[in-house]
């Protein structure tokens, strides 16, 4: 039997942060229909902390996604989560930069602030009745040991599923398999993948993820992203969907067609 694998779409998140890309408040509507129409299980809608159109378009989503959960993407504080209360989503998700390099100077900051301020957050989202995930930001450059940490207290505290993202693209596929089994090991917590594709392996490392135990996988349509972009979900499912219980490709490829009928508004130079 295939191993059951959730695809997350991060197009209107992730996506939505590629040069020359801006979706107008249809567009994002019509990408999370035919979204939810093939089949995925999460739409990370956007950011409601980005202000009332943003918090518009989630509330429109929400409305007419029955089917896949919506997500609400956070930093790591509360002022931002009571702007994703007022949407109303299905999950609130909170990124955590966990690398020290982000700790220290981005953040200027030091873990115990950072471990005090995640579970402040979360303790706040769960209080309010949410389900709530977390993202470890930059985990690809993070102490493992420091990360399970993390990973152990948010288990106690009620949270059930834990982003690994490699941010910054630098995971090569032994690598990526060897630190997501551990934190699968030794925090009990389901693991969701997110990679990024400085390096051309966001769909390598993507697969490696899945084989190491993560139910839940990352992409975006076409690809699109950050820098280089994110995992490309119609790559992915023509490579993975042999191996694992997603959509078929025929599904994906359905898909495609229907996101390339749509308007996709480019920011001119």
């Amino acid at each position: 039997m295939k191993k059951q694998l959730y695809m997350i779409d991060t197009t209107l998140r992730d996506g939505a942060q590629s040069p020359g890309i801006s979706f107008s408040k249809t567009d994002k509507i019509e990408i999370a229909k035919a979204l939810e129409k093939v089949g995925v299980y999460q739409l990370e809608a956007g950011i409601p902390a980005m202000g009332a159109s943003e918090k518009e378009a989630i509330l429109a989503i929400k409305d007419v996604c029955k089917k896949s959960l919506i997500a609400a993407w956070n930093r790591l504080n509360i002022k931002d989560i009571q702007h994703s209360v007022d949407c109303s989503p299905d999950i609130i998700h909170i990124s955590v930069p966990v690398s020290d390099l982000q700790v220290y100077q981005k953040l200027q900051k030091d873990r115990l602030w950072l471990k005090k301020e995640m579970l402040a957050c979360v303790d706040y989202a769960l209080e309010k009745g949410f389900f709530v995930t977390i993202g470890f930001e930059d985990a690809s450059r993070a102490d493992l040991a420091f990360m399970i940490e993390m990973g152990t207290a948010l288990q106690q505290l009620g949270v059930k599923q834990l982003r690994f993202a490699d941010t910054v693209g630098i995971l090569t596929p032994h690598t990526t398999q060897i630190k997501v089994r551990s934190l699968i090991e030794y925090t009990g917590l389901d693991i969701e993948f997110h990679a990024h594709n400085d390096l051309g392996m966001a769909v390598a490392n993507s697969i490696a993820a899945a084989r190491a135990g993560a139910s839940f996988i990352d992409t975006t349509i076409n690809g699109i992203g950050e820098r280089t972009g994110n995992c490309d979900f119609y790559q992915f499912i023509k490579a993975a969907h042999s191996f694992y219980d997603i959509m078929t490709e025929e599904l994906a490829a359905k898909e495609m067609v229907q996101l390339l009928e749509i308007n996709l508004h480019r920011e001119k130079d």
